[in-house]
C-alpha cells in the first residue's frame, strides 16, 4: 500500500510577528520579594520551522524560578497560548499577543491571575515588561519586572 508523502508542521501566519523575540537575551528582574535585581538569561527559537516558539528563561540562584514555555496558535482565535513548566514543577497556560511593540501575557485563574505588558523598543533589541498578579480577581500588586537586552 502507497502512503502518502508526509509534511512537517507549517508555521502559521499569526506567529510570525513573533520573530522579534527570537534569539538570545540577558535579563535583568526586580520583585517585591527580591532585595536587589535579579540577572538571568532568555532565548527564543523556532520549533518545527516557525510552527511552534521554544522560550527559555534562566534565573541566577535566589531569584524567580527558570522556566521552559512553548507557544502556539489554535487557529481559531487572535491570540496565542503559552504553555509554562518551571523549576519548581510548576506548570500554568498563559495567553499572549504582540501588536506593534506591545507584547502581552496573561492568566486569568481564581486565586492567581497574572498578567504582563511589555514594549518593544524601536530598534528591537530591548523590551521592557511590567508584571502585575491579583489574588482576588480585582486588586493587582507588582509581580516580576523584567527588562530583556538583546545579545550582540
Amino acid at each position: 500500500m502507497h502512503e502518502p508523502a508526509k509534511r512537517p508542521p507549517q508555521p502559521t501566519s499569526s506567529l510570525k510577528h513573533f520573530d522579534v523575540l527570537v534569539g538570545e537575551w540577558n535579563t535583568v528582574g526586580t520583585h517585591p520579594a527580591f532585595p536587589s535585581p535579579v540577572h538571568g538569561r532568555s532565548s527564543f527559537e523556532w520549533l518545527m520551522k516557525g510552527a511552534l516558539l521554544l522560550w527559555h528563561f534562566d534565573w541566577e540562584r535566589g531569584g524567580p524560578p527558570s522556566a521552559l514555555s512553548v507557544i502556539g496558535h489554535d487557529d481559531s482565535v487572535e491570540t496565542c497560548s503559552m504553555l509554562y513548566s518551571d523549576e519548581r514543577g510548576v506548570a500554568r497556560i498563559y495567553q499572549m499577543s504582540l501588536e506593534g511593540d506591545v507584547w502581552k501575557m496573561w492568566r486569568d485563574s481564581p486565586g492567581f491571575s497574572q498578567r504582563v505588558t511589555g514594549t518593544v523598543s524601536s530598534d528591537g533589541n530591548t523590551i521592557t515588561c511590567h508584571g502585575e498578579l491579583s489574588r482576588d480577581g480585582s486588586t493587582w500588586e507588582q509581580d516580576l519586572d523584567v527588562t530583556y537586552t538583546r545579545k550582540p
